[in-house]
Order: C-alpha cells, then structure tokens, then sequence
C-alpha cells in the first residue's frame, strides 16, 4: 500500500524546461559551443554540472570554468522562474489526491538546493512538502537512484511503498532502480520514446492523475 509521494521538479512541478534550454543555448553560444534547443532534450533530468561536463568534453571552451558556467545556468534559471512562476498544469489537483490518501510528501530533485528553494517559494509551495532532497552534492545523479532512497529514508518508508512523479526518462530510470513505483509524465516531444515502458503509467498531463490512478499501483 502506498505510502508516500516523491515529486521531481524541473518539468514536473514547474514548466521549467524551456528556461533550462534558454539558459543553456544563450549560455554555451557565448562560449563559442555549437548547440541547438533541441540538443537541449538530450540531457533532461541530468544534473547541470553534468550537463555542463558534457558538453565541455565535447566542445571545450577557454575561459570559464565549468564551476563558474553552471553557477550561470542555475542563476539564469533561477531569475526565469521567479519572474514567470509557470506551475504546471495539474500540479495542485495532484497534491490534493495525495493528501485525500494520507500520502506523506517529497521532492527528489536534482537542481541545486538554492534553486529548488527559490521555485518552491515561487510556486508558494514552500510548506507542501515534508522532505526536500537535492542530488547536487551527490556522488552521482539521476539515473542513479540515491536521490529518491535518501527521499524515502527522510520520510520513514520504505521505497517499495513510495510512488515518485517524473518527466524524464533519466528520473523514471532513477525511481524504479530505488524500487519505487514510477508514474511518468513526459513532455510531448519525447512522449513517444518506446523507454518509457519501464514506468508504471504514463501519462500525458498531472490532470489525469486520479483516486483510481493511485489504486492501480
């Protein structure tokens, strides 16, 4: 029976993605990189100085660090989200769902914890959640699943008890190697990736989340 709700938040939570992929096109232009928004789809749900890494590795630059140039991402993201707030569609109803079943709640994310701070403050969801976990200082991130068994230990359940919410194919890897319950809510453009099949469901907004949905797990 379920027992606790682990949330992701780039692109669960709040519509974020769009930022992330203005942050890094602008971003890594400046620094003379060869990338496209759609190159951006690429690297959803991996950790930013993962993705900065990345694309050091592949197209090295001269200047700044790859330290300083994720402070940059995370800063410019976090300007963006502060100024428009964009909560998904059906963020709230689903919270409510979770309650109604006396379902304790958390966010695995991982943004750095100043970011995640700053949206949840934006979103006024700042006081939703019992536990809030970042994987930034992690040795690894997702599709590692230490960031949602830290969000379960946190909670007091054990993992097979908990169902985590994802939009990335990356967190979804990560909730289910943690033995969680995976509910995947992908952004249309990938919707149709045949990977997604390792998630429990899948569905195409958090407005189809529902009693029935949670039963079903």
């Amino acid at each position: 029976m379920l027992q606790a709700a682990v949330f992701d938040m780039d692109g669960l939570l709040v519509d974020s993605e769009p930022f992330w992929q203005q942050a890094q096109v602008e971003t890594f232009q400046n620094l003379g990189v060869q990338i496209k928004q759609e190159d951006t789809l690429e690297t959803t749900g991996l950790r930013v100085d993962k993705v900065v890494e990345l694309w050091f590795s592949r197209q090295p630059w001269q200047g700044p660090s790859c330290e300083e140039v994720t402070a940059a991402l995370v800063t410019r993201v976090e300007e963006l989200v502060a100024e428009h707030k964009p909560m998904m569609p059906g963020v709230l109803e689903t919270l409510a769902h979770c309650k109604a079943l006396n379902l304790k709640l958390a966010v695995a994310s991982s943004s750095p914890m100043r970011l995640i701070t700053t949206t949840l403050k934006a979103l006024s969801l700042e006081n939703t959640f019992e536990v809030v976990v970042s994987a930034e200082h992690l040795r690894f991130g997702k599709p590692h699943p230490e960031v949602y068994i830290n969000a379960a230990d946190a909670l007091g359940v054990a993992p097979e008890y908990c169902v985590a919410f994802e939009d990335s194919l990356n967190g979804v890897l990560a909730a289910k190697a943690a033995r969680m319950k995976g509910i995947a809510v992908p952004e249309h453009v990938v919707a149709d990736d045949p990977r997604w099949a390792i998630a429990d469901s899948k569905l195409s907004s958090l407005h189809e989340v529902n009693q029935q949905l949670f039963t079903m797990l």
